[in-house]
C-alpha cells in the first residue's frame, strides 16, 4: 500500500509540475495572471498596469468589440504610458464630447488579426527591416525589431517598445507597450 501511495503522490507532483509549467507560459501582466482561455477584456481588467486603458475602452464603448471573436492583436499601453502624455490629455479624452477622438486613438492600437512576436518579426524580415502595420482605426504604424525587442512607430515618429509580448487571449493576443501611439491629427 505504501508503494502505491508513494507512486500516486509522485504522479500528482508530476501532474502539478506540468500544470504549473503549462500555466506559466502566458506572462503575468500588471501583477495578474492572464489565462489564455479568457478574452482581452476579461484579462485586461485584472492588470493593475492597465486601469487607464480599461477606463478609456469603457468610455469609448469598445468593451463589446474587444470581447468579440476577433482575432485581435492589441498593443496595450500601460498607465505610465498614458501618464507620459501632456497634462490633462487623458482627462480631456475621457469626456463624452471627445469619444470619437478617443475611439480613433484606441482602435489605432488594435490590429484585426492575431500576430505573435514571431509573426511580427517574420513580417519585418519579409519587408526588409520595417513592416507597415494597418490598424482597425485606419492608422499605419511601422513595426521593427532588434534582437528580440519589437518596436512600433506611430505616424508622428513616436516609438513604443513592446515590454511584454505574446500574452495569448481566447480572441487574440496582447503586446504591452510603453507609449501611447497617436494618429496624425
Amino acid at each position: 500500500m505504501r508503494k502505491f501511495t508513494s507512486s500516486l503522490f509522485a504522479g500528482a507532483l508530476a501532474l502539478s509540475a506540468f500544470a504549473t509549467v503549462a500555466y506559466a507560459e502566458n506572462p503575468m501582466v500588471g501583477g495578474a495572471a492572464m489565462p489564455a482561455d479568457k478574452n482581452i477584456i476579461e484579462n485586461a481588467v485584472n492588470s493593475k498596469d492597465h486601469t487607464t486603458l480599461v477606463a478609456a475602452v469603457k468610455a469609448a464603448g469598445l468593451v463589446e468589440t474587444l470581447q468579440g471573436a476577433g482575432p485581435f492583436t492589441v498593443f496595450a499601453p500601460t498607465n505610465a504610458a498614458f501618464e507620459a502624455l501632456p497634462a490633462g490629455t487623458v482627462e480631456t479624452l475621457l469626456k463624452p464630447e471627445n469619444k470619437d477622438q478617443l475611439t480613433k486613438i484606441l482602435t489605432c492600437h488594435v490590429v484585426g488579426a492575431k500576430a505573435m512576436s514571431a509573426d511580427i518579426m517574420k513580417m519585418v524580415d519579409d519587408d526588409k527591416g520595417a513592416h507597415p502595420v494597418k490598424t482597425v482605426g485606419g492608422c499605419t504604424w511601422t513595426a521593427k525589431y532588434e534582437g528580440d525587442k519589437i518596436t512600433v512607430e506611430d505616424e508622428n515618429g513616436n516609438v513604443a517598445n513592446v515590454t511584454i509580448a505574446n500574452v495569448e487571449q481566447s480572441n487574440g493576443v496582447i503586446h504591452v507597450i510603453d507609449k501611447v501611439l497617436l494618429p496624425k491629427m
